[in-house]
């Protein structure tokens, strides 16, 4: 008898005590229609709440076998949380949600669809942004600078919103970052990746946890984590004004044996020191350039990513397989007419 596939549900919490039994409730409502051909299983990680979540958890895990819920010692973030679930997940494909009900937990069964067709990893496209001018302001800013300096393309307006396959998993997980972007582990890894637009709503109970500071801090992980353009910029610097300073000092020059012009001693050595500012800068640049080397390879990723591998023997297993089962097709419609 074939088994079914697991459909994990990863939903990291903090302070959402509210919230909880209502995404429990639509998102349940939403996963039986997929019953008849998936498991699923929720798994909910509650990031160092202070209010009441933790023991709205514990009632819901004793009541449904296929919840299981973890509490951590103290708050350590939104990517921390969804790592820690991501850990814990054994599905087949795994989709991340919040649990304020801004993601729509109807979409999940279109993910799931996509991830079916062949997706292996299904965004949840933001095309509403109801923030004040500030949020916009700085999420348009954010992506448009990590669009031209991050060495890997990471879409715009998404969230943590996303199902992905298992394989894209065992990247994500393989990878050793201490401070985890996330929506860049996850652009970085590759693969087949599908957008579905939509709105998102606003929270359905109480206050966001997500502070300017932690917005900060997941946007400089995300620009860390992914561009070396912050140690490379002694290099620009410097080499402006090593620029500036041979400008300055072939005008000087010019002047001293074509118009004899006598320029005094304090020139010439601020002359001097501006070149010698320039090359401290490309030897801050060479020296970030060794600590972006020590930093990459302390995030121990892997060089590189197989996503399909094609040989003899997997083709001739591949085509035996196809072969056995059209074979299996022909004899039940010639049993059928017979």
């Amino acid at each position: 008898m074939e088994t079914k596939k697991l459909i994990s549900i990863v939903v990291p919490v903090y302070n959402e005590q509210d919230n909880i039994p209502v995404l429990y409730e639509v998102a349940s409502r939403e996963l039986i229609t997929l019953a008849q051909e998936y498991e699923y299983e929720f798994i909910f990680i509650d990031d160092g709440s202070t209010d009441r979540s933790w023991d709205v958890l514990q009632k819901i895990a004793a009541c449904d076998d296929r919840v299981s819920a973890f509490s951590f010692s103290r708050n350590f973030g939104h990517q921390a949380a969804l790592m820690a679930g991501y850990s814990h997940a054994k599905g087949d494909a795994i989709v991340s949600i919040d649990a304020d009900m801004q993601h729509p937990p109807e979409l999940i069964l279109e993910m799931v669809r996509k991830w079916e067709n062949g997706a292996d990893v299904v965004y949840a496209r933001k095309i509403n942004r109801k923030d004040n001018i500030a949020k916009k302001s700085s999420a348009f800013l954010f992506y448009k600078l990590l669009d031209l300096i991050s060495d890997v393309k990471i879409p715009r307006n998404v969230s943590d919103f996303r199902l992905i396959d298992k394989k894209v998993l065992a990247v994500v997980l393989d990878c050793k970052d201490k401070s985890p972007y996330l929506r860049g582990l996850v652009a970085w890894s590759g693969f087949r990746q599908e957008f579905i637009d939509c709105h998102y709503f606003k929270r359905f109970s109480g206050q966001t946890g997500y502070t300017w500071k932690k917005m900060f801090k997941l946007a400089w992980d995300g620009i860390t984590g992914f561009s070396m353009f912050p140690l490379r910029l002694a290099a620009y610097i410097g080499m402006m004004i090593i620029f500036a300073g041979m400008v300055a000092g072939f005008y000087m020059l010019y002047h001293t044996f074509t118009g004899g012009v006598h320029f005094m001693l304090v020139t010439w050595l601020a002359e001097a020191l501006v070149l010698m500012l320039g090359m401290q800068f490309l030897m801050v640049w060479l020296l970030g350039e060794y600590v972006g080397r020590i930093h990459r390879q302390e995030k121990g990723r892997p060089l590189y990513v197989v996503a399909k591998k094609a040989d003899k023997s997997s083709i001739v297993k591949t085509a035996h397989i196809k072969i056995k089962k059209t074979s299996v097709k022909a004899h039940k419609s010639k049993k059928s007419t017979t």
